[in-house]
């Protein structure tokens, strides 16, 4: 598989886009006013323990307060039998006004403030520090044992070796898979020289202040996105291209050679077609090459994905038609995920499939799409309604959160009231102030649609009402008022 990297770089924003195989698969964006802040680490003060939630509000200096629950305050060796014996209280560990550093696991996301932890770490090329604790860990996705187990004992002879009295434990990242001792040491010490730094900063900072700020996106998108199967990075700022080649050329001398500037006149996001690509992905509909597609919806509390055939009438019968459009869902559900970077729950809804074996091979297709994307997801089976249930961390906002707001129209609904309903609702509310202030006459602003509706097909309703009260109802349009908005005037 054949991969390329594009960073599209401006003074407003950086937008990253990771193609594999000529075909858009993840796309970051992030704006200069609204960076993202996962892992930095800050200098924060409790501002409000709630011992009902088991949690607290920690001020880091941004507009809401950071979140924190017990289980990410407590040392990360806490044994979970004790923790089960006798449950901690955050009441117990924390306190308003108390200076605690912290670090963001999570962007701020919508009205939810960010999520916080107490266990440190920092990651580098190919490993991450925990300088609270002295374990040693392997990413699960090297699967091979013997790697795995050479890994781990060069990581920890290395430890022994470490300069100072600080040690710290260590998780070895995907991208050290078949590295040499020499690399992984070198990751080691400068993981400790930084961790130095912050320790220092760590005394001095004021509180509500960052101490330790994470790599800008497009150099982080070398550290964490880069795998062998990248063949180019392209980026079409010189400036940031020699800032790029100089971190390359420090702690991934073997990556330099892929980077490339970009002087091109054509936009480089309209190479593959990934400015096209990201205006389908804020789209409920996705098209499948069969003819069938998905139709997705993110809401606050979960995201659903329902497959249909559509115009795809197969050739055989019924039951293979289904099977093959479920296949190539599956390896599309996927790609949305990444490329619309969805979180939390997400519901599937494959079309129903009377075979197990059928049932067995889409999720098989689904699981083996799925290793490929960064962002830690564990995958159920087939439930009682024919559902697929999957979760998926999510640490930033999704692509439409980015680059999208609720519509001021139908609030994020998605749906206006008709016409009808609220000629209905005028009624209501004009007998309703009849009775309560009974005023000479009524004038009733509206859009256009609506009064045009109470003039017409409601006119009789209106001549009854202004019986039935005795008083002239007059109309008046507002050319700027929402279908859903109307005001009664008593005159």
């Amino acid at each position: 598989m054949s991969g390329e990297v594009l960073i599209n770089l401006t003074p407003m924003e950086t937008r990253v886009a990771v193609v594999e195989n000529g075909v858009l698969q993840e796309a970051f964006i992030e704006r200069s006013r609204r960076r993202g802040i996962v892992g930095n680490i800050y200098k924060g003060k409790v501002v409000r323990v709630l011992p009902g939630m088991q949690a607290a509000f920690i001020d880091i200096g941004l507009e809401r307060a950071a979140f924190i629950h017990v289980n990410e305050v407590l040392p990360p060796d806490a044994s979970h039998d004790s923790m089960r014996d006798e449950p901690a209280s955050i009441s117990h560990l924390l306190h308003a006004g108390q200076p605690l550093v912290v670090q963001v696991t999570k962007d701020p996301i919508g009205s939810k403030g960010a999520r916080l932890t107490t266990h440190l770490s920092i990651p580098s090329r190919y490993l991450v520090y925990m300088p609270d604790s002295p374990h040693v860990g392997v990413s699960q996705r090297i699967e091979d044992d013997g790697e795995r187990e050479r890994l781990k004992s060069l990581v920890e002879s290395g430890q022994a070796e470490l300069p100072g009295e600080e040690r710290g434990g260590f998780i070895i990242r995907t991208a050290a898979e078949g590295v040499g001792r020499e690399e992984l040491f070198a990751d080691m010490v400068f993981l400790q020289r930084l961790w130095q730094k912050v320790s220092e900063r760590r005394i001095t900072a004021p509180i509500t202040t960052p101490i330790y700020d994470d790599l800008p996106l497009f150099i982080r998108t070398l550290r964490d996105v880069m795998r062998d199967q990248i063949e180019k990075v392209r980026i079409d700022s010189r400036e940031n291209y020699f800032k790029l080649k100089e971190f390359a050329r420090e702690f991934m001398p073997t990556m330099e050679s892929r980077i490339e500037y970009y002087p091109g006149e054509r936009p480089i996001f309209d190479l593959y077609s990934v400015e096209d690509e990201i205006q389908k992905a804020l789209g409920r509909k996705v098209q499948l090459k069969s003819g069938g597609y998905l139709v997705i919806d993110q809401t606050e509390a979960m995201t659903t994905i329902d497959v249909n055939t559509g115009g795809y009438v197969g050739h055989r019968n019924l039951e293979e038609t289904i099977f093959k459009t479920n296949l190539e869902a599956a390896t599309a559900i996927a790609r949305q995920l990444r490329l619309r970077n969805l979180g939390g729950i997400i519901i599937i809804d494959f079309i129903d499939m009377e075979e197990l074996e059928h049932q067995r091979q889409v999720l098989r297709v689904l699981e083996k799409s799925l290793e490929r994307d960064h962002a830690k997801n564990k995958l159920t089976g087939v439930t009682e309604l024919g559902l697929v249930q999957l979760t998926r961390k999510r640490t930033r906002e999704s692509l439409e959160q980015t680059l999208c707001e609720a519509c001021p129209t139908c609030l994020g609904r998605g749906s206006l009231k008709t016409p009808e309903t609220i000629c209905y609702e005028i009624f209501r509310e004009i007998l309703r102030e009849e009775r309560a202030y009974s005023p000479e006459t009524y004038m009733v602003l509206a859009s256009q649609s609506v009064v045009d509706r109470l003039l017409d097909e409601e006119s009789s309703a209106v001549a009854d009402l202004e019986s039935f009260i005795g008083k002239t109802i007059r109309f008046q349009v507002e050319a700027h008022y929402s279908q859903e908005q109307y005001d009664i005037v008593l005159m």
